[in-house]
């Protein structure tokens, strides 16, 4: 997998158009949409995996990058969550007509709930699977835990931080810009009620989205069916054969409307 060149589609005007790489899976509808997360692409070990499901499933998966990552136009320090939301729908939009399962990674489930209540009232968001769902993250998870004093006053006066990633040899540079959109972009405090269902997958070990970080989702979503996880060993990625091979149970159990113990 991954070894298809991606297609590319034109998001934005003017100065803000920008190519997004896609890739496609061909098969039954709805299709699963995968959204990465931040400074991750749709080359990673659970977007191939669930590509690879696809495959053998039958079933249509669609993948893309985000501006300023993988394959797509733009640079990471030059984008937002309002750019990757309006990316995010605009593939929605053009390869979903069918409907589409959502599946979203750390920052992907944030944006996967964003464009399930974006696009709710056209009826085509069949469901969501969320790992790791860093809602907010900008906000709660960066700004007001983990950045110091003097953190927020270099975002603020020199318009950037570069911070170190775990991940990467390379450092995540926080933009003022990116912590100005994201307060656009909130989701905790509002009434929220996405009208499908949602499985949650966390690790209990997650040192960057804690779980008492989705356990507050959970607790967002009181008029939704919502199905919470919690892998006692877990971390961050969730990225190992077990983890994968939850995930993938996960998926074919919404797309199919039953649970694990169901079947």
């Amino acid at each position: 997998m991954g070894g298809q060149e991606p297609q590319f589609i034109q998001v934005g005007k003017g100065e803000k158009e920008r190519k997004i790489a896609v890739e496609i899976t061909e098969g039954r509808a709805p299709a699963v949409l995968w959204l990465s997360g931040f400074k991750s692409d749709m080359t990673g070990t659970k977007a191939e995996a669930v590509a690879d499901f696809g495959t053998r499933a039958g079933q249509a998966i669609v993948r893309f990058d985000y501006s300023g990552h993988g394959r797509s136009d733009g640079h990471f320090e030059d984008a937002c969550v309002s750019d990757w939301l309006e990316e995010a729908e605009a593939v929605f939009d053009r390869f979903c007509a069918g409907g589409a399962l959502l599946v979203g990674s750390s920052m992907g489930g944030w944006i996967a709930l964003l464009l399930a209540l974006s696009r709710k009232a056209v009826g085509q968001i069949k469901g969501l699977v969320l790992i790791a769902p860093a809602v907010d993250f900008t906000e709660e998870l960066m700004w007001k835990q983990r950045f110091t004093d003097d953190i927020r006053s270099a975002i603020i006066e020199q318009g950037y931080w570069a911070q170190p990633s775990e991940y990467s040899d390379d450092p995540y540079v926080i933009t003022r810009r990116l912590i100005e959109d994201g307060r656009n972009h909130l989701l905790f405090g509002r009434d929220l009620y996405l009208g499908a269902p949602i499985t949650i997958l966390q690790g209990a070990n997650d040192p960057d989205v804690p779980a008492s970080h989705a356990q507050r989702l959970v607790e967002a979503l009181p008029r939704d069916d919502v199905t919470y996880s919690l892998v006692p060993d877990g971390d961050h990625r969730l990225s190992r054969p077990q983890d994968i091979s939850l995930l993938l149970r996960s998926i074919d159990a919404a797309l199919h409307g039953s649970t694990d113990s169901d079947r």
